[in-house]
């Protein structure tokens, strides 16, 4: 794992948008793996402002996300569908038809399942995959007891992941309990990873993830497992790693 340390959240963005590009630019064609929540908002920015000012193209991409929640329709206002459209797709020149996303309301949970994994590999490998880091160790929605060789499956949340998601909701209650995730085999498919942290919150999380010991008990710590994973940490969020390397 490449670690960057960045002065700040902006400085982060602006990174993770140069790797994105330069994935673009290198291969047209690329799919992407996306992420959602706060962390890559100032990257999707980015992204959008090198459309408006750089002038690249989207067109031939094709986009895979990591989750979505289960029981929501792709317009509620907190779908991630609806994050992606808002966040990202609306900004972007790319074919929503080349957008993909795990349908929250599918009739049979595990046939979507089923489904989306097939779709990862008929697509993949995944050329970049974007990950935030869960203050539990979560990637994707892959709670803490995930086994390694879990595919797109669906996950009941864990209670910290329900109340760090609750300020996007009306309260807690309104939070759904469960979500379709890529698996951490599913994510481990790609051929790059790019992993985003910031933020005092995520000190903790950063600190034990460095520790490079592999497990269940903190899911983001299987991204040791894979050979090209950069992690790219501003100050704030590095501050307890960086304690306990001196």
């Amino acid at each position: 794992m490449k670690v960057e340390v960045v002065e700040n959240y902006d400085e982060m963005s602006s990174r993770a948008a140069d790797i994105v590009e330069a994935q673009i630019l290198r291969n047209p064609r690329s799919v992407l793996g996306l992420a959602t929540g706060s962390t890559p908002l100032g990257l999707y920015d980015k992204l959008a402002e090198g459309v408006r000012q750089r002038q690249l193209s989207y067109k031939q991409v094709k986009t895979i996300n990591l989750d979505e929640y289960r029981g929501l329709n792709r317009s509620h206002p907190n779908s991630y569908h609806k994050f992606m459209n808002e966040h990202l797709f609306e900004h972007l020149d790319i074919d929503m038809r080349h957008t993909y996303l795990p349908d929250g309301q599918a009739s049979s949970v595990e046939e979507e399942c089923r489904r989306y994994e097939a779709l990862i590999d008929r697509l993949g490998p995944i050329h970049l995959q974007i990950l935030g880091l869960g203050t539990n160790g979560h990637i994707g929605f892959n709670e803490p007891g995930t086994p390694e060789n879990s595919l797109t499956h669906c996950v009941e949340l864990d209670e910290s992941t329900r109340k760090n998601n609750a300020r996007f909701f009306s309260s807690l209650e309104e939070v759904p309990t469960h979500a379709i995730t890529m698996g951490i085999a599913s994510i481990l498919k790609s051929d790059k990873i790019l992993l985003l942290a910031s933020g005092k919150k995520k000190g903790e999380a950063v600190k034990r993830l460095l520790e490079k010991q592999p497990g269940e008990e903190f899911p983001a710590s299987f991204l040791w497992k894979h050979e090209d994973v950069t992690l790219i940490v501003d100050r704030e969020a590095y501050q307890l790693a960086e304690k306990e390397r001196q």
